[in-house]
């Protein structure tokens, strides 16, 4: 991918401008380490260097499609930064860094839904989206190494937060590579969660419903006993009435129709109760929470909740070590 210099002006003016406190580096793509787009790193400022941390990982959600890379940039820079955001509000709580990915999200391509990781951004082959999954795994890797040269230790295992399509994006991420994850927070998840099973009254589940295709499309076996043990803390609001499970962007009519047949057409309580009694009966690690009069946000108590879910997870981590 080129840039013209402008572009790079551009992200000198964005690292160097943040209104929280903190800094923000910017690291750009780089093929050869496995991701094709940049990423940014918050460092709240300080963050203790005698002390382990866990890196947090809030994949990015323009909540539009476009074909100009600086909007989705910009998007991605301030949810890195501001702590209006999930990822950055725990980042600056915790004192731990956040990861935040710039991919981009097509108009062209508008069914491409890259920042929700949809079955058909895992379908490109052989070209710079192939594989997202992969490539955020090889950005967390660039960053822990980044990191350790700065001088903070960072644990092997990950913090990982989203909402709406980003949260999407955690909850399907989660399946892939639970083992990667120490806990996972996610919202707005449009009353439907990605299901530990391979089928569902006899109709098989293949990716983003389910696992039945998983190991011909991953190459690996699901994971289920590090899903199962994963701790997770997923929530939607009462009157949330955002649901993508209609649009064509998110979902195939094959998908849709199953959707609507095993889980209902109803985003809630229907489709979200049978979720959390699917992830209940798999024996799942998840509390799976609405919030009485919230709509399709996160307001100030549910980023404490989520703050003290991830402060439990650490705990708990702490003392089997």
């Amino acid at each position: 991918m080129r840039y013209s210099p402008l572009f790079f002006i551009l992200v000198f003016l964005l690292c160097s401008c943040s209104k929280e406190k903190g800094q923000l580096v910017y690291v750009e793509a780089n093929q050869q380490q496995g991701f094709n787009f940049p990423y940014f790193v918050f460092l709240p400022n300080e963050m203790p260097a005698d002390k382990e941390h866990y890196l947090i990982v809030e994949p990015n959600n323009s909540g539009f499609a476009s074909d100009k890379f600086e909007e989705h940039l910009e998007k991605a820079r301030r949810l890195a930064s501001n702590s209006y955001y999930l990822g950055s509000y725990i980042a600056q709580q915790l004192q731990h860094p956040l990861l935040v990915p710039v991919f981009p999200r097509s108009k062209t391509d508008w069914q491409i839904y890259t920042h929700a990781l949809d079955r058909d951004v895992m379908n490109q082959h052989d070209n710079e989206l192939e594989r997202l999954d992969l490539q955020l795994l090889a950005m967390i890797d660039d960053a822990k190494k980044r990191l350790n040269s700065m001088g903070f230790i960072t644990n092997d295992k990950i913090l990982m937060t989203g909402f709406s399509a980003s949260g999407t994006f955690a909850n399907r991420f989660s399946l892939l590579h639970p083992e990667e994850i120490l806990a996972l927070a996610a919202g707005g998840l449009n009353g439907l969660l990605m299901l530990p099973t391979d089928s569902l009254l006899g109709k098989p589940l293949s990716y983003p419903l389910g696992t039945h295709d998983f190991e011909s499309r991953f190459e690996k076996t699901f994971n289920n006993q590090a899903f199962q043990s994963l701790p997770q803390f997923l929530f939607m609001g009462e009157l949330d009435d955002n649901d993508a499970i209609p649009f064509a962007d998110g979902y195939d009519t094959d998908e849709r129709d199953l959707i609507y047949l095993l889980l209902g057409e109803e985003m809630q309580p229907q489709r979200w109760n049978r979720c959390r009694e699917i992830y209940r009966n798999h024996r799942i690690n998840a509390t799976v929470k609405t919030y009485p009069q919230i709509g399709h946000q996160h307001p100030q108590v549910v980023k404490e909740e989520v703050l003290e879910f991830f402060r439990s997870a650490i705990r708990k981590a702490e003392v089997r070590e």
